[in-house]
């Protein structure tokens, strides 16, 4: 690295040449492959962003100015020019660096990122507040995908923007959809005089001119703008979205190559006024096997950099992943009932409704980045008759939040919602973890909320939600691999509101929902080892609650476990301390392994189950701790993550 390992800050990269900063992105993209293939991550939107990341520290004095970047798929290279080259190795680990955008990690991080569609509304908060404060030497970036265009909060920002005094800058990152075409001769040669300091100049000085004069005023000022933007679709022969909202509009460009846009994004720096510049760049750009198929390695997962070969595990006797059980279940499902429909916003692949769209692909309907509008347009579909599967991650659902009490709820509509990637999802930290769903959708009336505890449970309660269930019904399962090799069942219509006992014991009982039932089940066993004999309950059902079963295990047991991979304030454990105190039953003790009143870091599942305590070890510490106490014997015990570093440590048990 002829460059790079001498880059610690931006004030390093302005040191350089032009012609220079040309092989620091190819060093770039070199560090980048390398890192990911033995550490993976999000590969391809990060090498796709390799110009635009140096151009932007080139020219612009951060961490005073702000770049606001949407989502953080492609803000590797950010990462690696602000002082974390030689953290980088740590991206996504345990205690590491984080997948995506954090203040808490760099001062030039200037706002989280990790739901997409947010960058342009809070760049613009805080292009208002530059402003407000007087600093008007301040610039402001929001950085924003052709793919997060199709959340509504962008145009949110983008309408606002329009009505309120500031100088934001949005760049649109155009790497798969066509916003706007480049038409040829025509099209570029008004790229280079729109955006040609000259040109601005001149145009500028006019407007002052007439403003002097009292010649024009603000309305008539947005009255020239919509007419020399009408001139300029009349021209080109194409119009152009942007525009309409009063913003000034440059490109597209060539976003890989770096002389010209610095040079167009130097002439447009200072100018006033919101305005967009629409670059075109490619996913994947500068390793062949990543451009020819972005999708595929978004994540890829570990990789040879020569090669380009993917290194996956394909042991056919390990467990199906659950979203692959969801997806070949839909389409069994989708066969016998012409009624049923798939709707995701935007991840057909990473929930396996790719299975069912191969199928039936007029039955699947994936609508973008729009989380809130898969909602509403499963509604829809349910009002006239239709069964929609609507698949959503866990956190993304949050924001659908409204949609789903509002549209779907209070008109007890049929509308099956899979939450994926619910619990905790791993290295894309606390932006993904799926850990509110169980605690934000309980508290809304006519809901069902189930949680599988294998891969059976899970195709048993996708047959319930359409055959034993007249109106809304939550299914929540984790990331990854499920238990069963053997996942294919006979399913079964379960009794909706009832749970099943696993396990009898004597000493105490242990309420489990969903998937982390089975670190309890191995957590029994090793209690057994000792003589301590534990009951073990699949509740199933958050929402109705078994209450003929929690009063048996009320009546029959002292002290009370309960388990879930969802925060305690608000899930199964609130629940059931709800029952015992509204039913009376004051002798009876409960504790509780959940996910406590704090954001969970980044790393592999089991080291975050291991320091949340809902592990099979944290668990069996808590039943010890339970059975001593039962014996009149007060002991402490401390998590086995006491280890942990300081950011990520978990209270004791």
């Amino acid at each position: 690295m002829q460059y790079l390992q001498h880059i610690n800050s931006p004030d390093d990269l302005k040191k350089l040449s032009v012609g220079e900063l040309v092989t620091v992105c190819s060093e770039l993209r070199e560090f980048i492959t390398e890192q990911l293939s033995s550490n993976p991550g999000h590969f391809a939107s990060s090498l796709g962003t390799v110009e635009l990341t140096v151009a932007l520290h080139y020219l612009y004095d951060t961490p005073y100015d702000r770049i606001v970047w949407d989502v953080g798929h492609q803000a590797y290279s950010h990462k690696i020019l602000t002082g974390r080259r030689d953290r980088f190795s740590t991206n996504r680990k345990l205690g590491g660096l984080s997948g995506f955008i954090d203040p808490n990690e760099s001062e030039y991080d200037s706002f989280i990122s990790g739901h997409a569609s947010t960058s342009i509304s809070a760049a613009l908060g805080m292009a208002v507040a530059a402003n407000l404060r007087g600093e008007m030497d301040r610039h402001i970036v929001a950085v924003i995908g052709d793919g997060s265009m199709t959340g509504g909060l962008a145009y949110e920002g983008i309408n606002n923007a329009c009505s309120q005094p500031n100088n934001l800058l949005i760049i649109l990152n155009d790497n798969d959809m066509s916003i706007d075409n480049n038409v040829g001769g025509v099209r570029s040669y008004l790229v280079k005089l729109t955006t040609s300091a000259h040109y601005n100049r001149v145009r500028n000085n006019l407007y002052q001119g007439f403003r002097r004069r009292n010649l024009i005023s603000e309305k008539g000022k947005n009255l020239l703008l919509r007419f020399n933007n009408s001139v300029k679709s009349l021209i080109t022969k194409e119009q152009n979205l942007f525009e309409g909202f009063n913003i000034r509009y440059f490109g597209p460009v060539d976003g890989h190559d770096l002389p010209g846009f610095i040079r167009i994004l130097r002439n447009i720096k200072d100018m006033q006024g919101p305005r967009l510049l629409h670059i075109k760049t490619v996913k994947g750009k500068g390793f062949r096997p990543a451009e020819k198929s972005a999708t595929v390695w978004h994540s890829p997962g570990l990789f040879n950099k020569d090669t380009g070969e993917r290194i996956l595990n394909n042991d056919g006797n390990q467990p199906q992943l659950y979203q692959d059980v969801f997806g070949h279940t839909l389409v069994e499902m989708a066969e016998g009932n012409r009624k049923i429909v798939g709707v995701t916003p935007a991840m057909p692949t990473g929930c396996s409704m790719t299975f069912m769209a191969d199928r039936f692909p007029d039955r699947v309907f994936d609508v973008g980045i729009a989380e809130a509008h898969a909602v509403t347009f499963s509604a829809g579909m349910a009002k006239e008759g239709l069964i929609p599967f609507c698949n959503i991650y866990s956190s993304f659902m949050q924001r659908a939040y409204d949609q789903v009490i509002h549209d779907v709820a209070l008109q007890k509509l049929k509308v099956v919602f899979c939450l994926d990637r619910a619990g905790l999802v791993g290295q894309d930290g606390p932006t993904h973890h799926g850990v509110f769903d169980l605690a934000y959708l309980r508290p809304i009336p006519n809901l069902v909320i189930s949680a599988p505890y294998d891969e059976h449970e899970l195709r048993n309660l996708m047959h319930t939600a359409v055959y034993g269930n007249d109106g809304p019904f939550a299914i929540r399962y984790p990331r990854g691999q499920g238990v069963l090799t053997a996942w294919r069942n006979d399913p079964q219509i379960l009794p909706i509101g009832k749970g099943r006992r696993l396990r009898e014991g004597r000493d105490m009982a242990i309420l489990s929902l969903g998937t982390v039932g089975n670190n309890v089940a191995m957590a029994i066993d090793e209690a057994e080892k000792l003589n301590i004999s534990v009951a073990h309950y699949d509740m199933i059902f958050l929402k109705p609650l078994d209450e003929t079963l929690l009063r048996s295990v009320a009546e029959n047991f002292k002290y009370i476990v309960t388990a879930e991979d969802g925060v305690l304030k608000g899930g199964l454990g609130s629940a059931v301390l709800e029952f015992l105190a509204e039913n009376d039953f004051r002798d009876v003790h409960v504790l509780r392994a959940g996910i406590s009143d704090e954001f969970v870091t980044g790393g592999a599942v089991e080291e975050l189950q291991m320091i949340t305590g809902i592990d099979a070890k944290g668990i069996l510490a808590l039943i010890m701790r339970v059975y001593n106490q039962i014996r009149g014997v007060h002991l402490h015990f401390y998590p086995p993550h006491s280890e942990a570093p300081p950011a990520v440590r978990e209270r004791n048990v």
